[in-house]
Protein backbone atom coordinates (compact mmCIF):
# COMPACT_ATOMS: atom_id res chain seq x y z
CA UNK A 1 0.00 0.00 0.00
CA UNK A 2 2.77 2.39 0.93
CA UNK A 3 4.16 1.92 -2.42
CA UNK A 4 1.23 2.38 -4.42
CA UNK A 5 0.38 5.69 -2.59
CA UNK A 6 3.78 7.23 -2.95
CA UNK A 7 3.86 5.57 -7.09
CA UNK A 8 0.72 7.36 -7.84
CA UNK A 9 2.02 10.76 -6.40
CA UNK A 10 5.12 11.01 -8.07
CA UNK A 11 6.37 10.58 -11.55
CA UNK A 12 9.94 11.02 -10.55
CA UNK A 13 12.53 8.29 -9.19
CA UNK A 14 14.50 9.54 -5.59
CA UNK A 15 17.71 8.83 -4.55
CA UNK A 16 19.94 8.10 -1.58
CA UNK A 17 22.26 10.12 0.33
CA UNK A 18 24.67 9.14 3.32
CA UNK A 19 26.87 11.03 4.83
CA UNK A 20 29.50 8.99 6.58
CA UNK A 21 32.92 9.91 9.16
CA UNK A 22 34.03 8.97 12.61
CA UNK A 23 32.72 10.97 15.49
CA UNK A 24 33.14 14.89 15.51
CA UNK A 25 33.43 15.21 11.62
CA UNK A 26 30.25 16.96 11.28
CA UNK A 27 27.51 14.24 9.57
CA UNK A 28 24.59 15.28 11.64
CA UNK A 29 25.76 19.55 10.83
CA UNK A 30 25.53 18.13 7.46
CA UNK A 31 22.82 16.57 7.34
CA UNK A 32 20.74 19.23 9.14
CA UNK A 33 22.18 21.64 6.40
CA UNK A 34 20.83 19.38 3.91
CA UNK A 35 17.22 19.03 5.34
CA UNK A 36 17.29 22.88 6.46
CA UNK A 37 17.73 23.53 2.49
CA UNK A 38 15.07 21.42 1.03
CA UNK A 39 12.89 23.15 4.02
CA UNK A 40 14.02 26.32 2.21
CA UNK A 41 12.80 24.94 -0.85
CA UNK A 42 9.60 23.93 1.17
CA UNK A 43 9.65 20.73 0.43
CA UNK A 44 7.99 18.75 3.04
CA UNK A 45 10.92 17.13 5.18
CA UNK A 46 10.42 14.02 7.80
CA UNK A 47 13.29 13.77 10.42
CA UNK A 48 14.22 10.18 12.32
CA UNK A 49 16.46 9.10 14.91
CA UNK A 50 17.01 5.99 16.81
CA UNK A 51 15.19 6.01 20.29
CA UNK A 52 18.12 4.95 22.10
CA UNK A 53 20.16 8.24 21.17
CA UNK A 54 19.13 10.85 23.68
CA UNK A 55 22.44 12.35 24.19
CA UNK A 56 21.58 15.95 23.91
CA UNK A 57 17.75 15.76 23.39
CA UNK A 58 14.97 13.10 23.09
CA UNK A 59 13.51 14.07 20.26
CA UNK A 60 15.48 16.08 18.18
CA UNK A 61 18.39 15.66 16.13
CA UNK A 62 21.15 17.98 17.51
CA UNK A 63 24.60 18.51 16.15
CA UNK A 64 27.85 19.18 18.37
CA UNK A 65 28.02 22.60 17.44
CA UNK A 66 24.67 22.75 19.02
CA UNK A 67 22.09 23.11 15.80
CA UNK A 68 19.13 21.23 16.11
CA UNK A 69 16.10 19.88 13.88
CA UNK A 70 12.73 18.40 14.64
CA UNK A 71 12.50 14.43 14.37
CA UNK A 72 10.86 11.40 15.70
CA UNK A 73 12.26 8.96 17.58
CA UNK A 74 12.00 5.88 16.67
CA UNK A 75 12.39 1.83 16.79
CA UNK A 76 12.99 -0.07 14.01
CA UNK A 77 14.07 1.13 10.31
CA UNK A 78 10.49 -0.16 9.22
CA UNK A 79 8.74 2.86 11.30
CA UNK A 80 9.97 4.58 9.35
CA UNK A 81 7.54 3.69 6.21
CA UNK A 82 4.71 4.44 8.97
CA UNK A 83 5.44 8.17 9.46
CA UNK A 84 7.11 9.18 5.94
CA UNK A 85 3.73 10.01 4.29
CA UNK A 86 3.18 12.28 2.20
CA UNK A 87 6.72 13.79 2.35
CA UNK A 88 10.02 15.01 -0.55
CA UNK A 89 12.74 14.40 1.83
CA UNK A 90 13.42 11.80 4.96
CA UNK A 91 16.35 12.71 7.40
CA UNK A 92 17.92 9.91 9.43
CA UNK A 93 20.10 10.28 11.63
CA UNK A 94 22.74 7.69 13.26
CA UNK A 95 21.98 5.17 10.68
CA UNK A 96 24.16 2.83 12.32
CA UNK A 97 21.98 2.15 15.78
CA UNK A 98 19.27 1.18 12.83
CA UNK A 99 18.14 -2.27 12.17
CA UNK A 100 19.29 -4.33 8.89
CA UNK A 101 16.18 -3.64 7.39
CA UNK A 102 16.93 0.53 6.88
CA UNK A 103 18.75 -0.33 3.38
CA UNK A 104 15.13 -1.52 1.72
CA UNK A 105 13.68 0.89 3.75
CA UNK A 106 15.62 3.62 2.24
CA UNK A 107 14.58 1.69 -1.36
CA UNK A 108 11.53 1.81 -0.97
CA UNK A 109 11.42 5.41 -0.28
CA UNK A 110 13.59 6.17 -3.03
CA UNK A 111 11.77 3.78 -4.96
CA UNK A 112 8.71 5.99 -4.50
CA UNK A 113 10.27 9.30 -5.17
CA UNK A 114 11.56 10.16 -2.07
CA UNK A 115 14.76 11.82 -1.39
CA UNK A 116 16.57 10.31 1.20
CA UNK A 117 19.58 11.48 3.58
CA UNK A 118 21.12 9.37 5.62
CA UNK A 119 24.18 10.38 8.16
CA UNK A 120 26.12 7.74 10.74
CA UNK A 121 29.11 6.13 11.30
CA UNK A 122 31.10 3.96 9.18
CA UNK A 123 33.23 2.26 11.64
CA UNK A 124 32.65 1.12 15.05
CA UNK A 125 35.34 2.04 17.69
CA UNK A 126 37.37 -1.32 16.73
CA UNK A 127 37.73 0.14 12.88
CA UNK A 128 35.29 -2.52 11.72
CA UNK A 129 32.31 -1.44 9.21
CA UNK A 130 29.36 -0.03 11.05
CA UNK A 131 25.74 -1.97 11.18
CA UNK A 132 23.97 -1.02 8.05
CA UNK A 133 25.90 1.70 6.70
CA UNK A 134 28.08 -0.33 4.72
CA UNK A 135 25.02 -1.46 2.44
CA UNK A 136 23.64 1.89 2.55
CA UNK A 137 26.43 2.96 1.13
CA UNK A 138 26.72 0.48 -1.64
CA UNK A 139 23.08 1.47 -2.83
CA UNK A 140 23.07 5.36 -2.21
CA UNK A 141 23.60 7.22 -5.36
CA UNK A 142 25.89 9.80 -3.67
CA UNK A 143 27.86 9.31 -0.61
CA UNK A 144 30.08 11.93 1.07
CA UNK A 145 32.72 10.94 3.86
CA UNK A 146 33.41 13.98 6.23
CA UNK A 147 36.53 13.85 8.97
CA UNK A 148 37.31 15.08 11.95
CA UNK A 149 40.66 16.44 12.72
CA UNK A 150 42.68 14.14 14.86
CA UNK A 151 42.85 14.76 18.62
CA UNK A 152 46.53 13.44 18.54
CA UNK A 153 48.32 15.27 15.38
CA UNK A 154 46.23 17.65 13.45
CA UNK A 155 45.67 15.19 10.32
CA UNK A 156 42.37 14.31 8.93
CA UNK A 157 40.61 11.60 11.06
CA UNK A 158 38.43 8.87 10.04
CA UNK A 159 38.49 6.65 13.48
CA UNK A 160 36.18 6.73 16.54
CA UNK A 161 38.60 6.01 19.40
CA UNK A 162 37.38 4.90 22.38
CA UNK A 163 38.79 6.09 25.62
CA UNK A 164 37.02 4.47 28.01
CA UNK A 165 36.74 0.25 28.52
CA UNK A 166 34.51 -2.24 27.70
CA UNK A 167 33.92 -4.10 24.69
CA UNK A 168 30.14 -3.47 24.20
CA UNK A 169 29.31 -2.25 20.50
CA UNK A 170 26.91 0.87 21.47
CA UNK A 171 28.53 3.01 24.29
CA UNK A 172 26.54 6.22 23.71
CA UNK A 173 28.83 8.62 24.44
CA UNK A 174 30.79 12.28 23.65
CA UNK A 175 34.27 13.75 24.29
CA UNK A 176 34.24 11.73 27.84
CA UNK A 177 33.82 8.49 25.56
CA UNK A 178 35.24 8.82 22.22
CA UNK A 179 38.27 10.71 20.32
CA UNK A 180 38.73 11.54 16.98
CA UNK A 181 42.50 9.69 15.45
CA UNK A 182 43.83 9.48 12.22
CA UNK A 183 44.66 6.07 10.60
CA UNK A 184 48.61 6.66 12.08
CA UNK A 185 47.39 7.38 16.04
CA UNK A 186 44.29 5.15 15.68
CA UNK A 187 46.85 2.21 14.87
CA UNK A 188 49.31 3.71 17.87
CA UNK A 189 46.71 3.29 20.29
CA UNK A 190 45.69 0.01 19.34
CA UNK A 191 49.30 -0.72 19.07
CA UNK A 192 48.79 -2.11 15.10
CA UNK A 193 51.95 -2.43 13.38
Amino acid sequence: MFLEQKKKKRDKAGWVEVIVGSMFSGKTEELIRRLNRAKIARLKVEIFKPGIDTRYDKEDVVSHNENTIKSTPIDSAEQILLYANDVDVVGIDEAQFFDDQLGEVCNKLANSGIRVIVAGLDMDFQGKPFGPIPHLMAIAEYTTKVHAICIRCGSLAQYSHRTIKGDDLVVLGETESYEPLCRRCYNKAHHIA
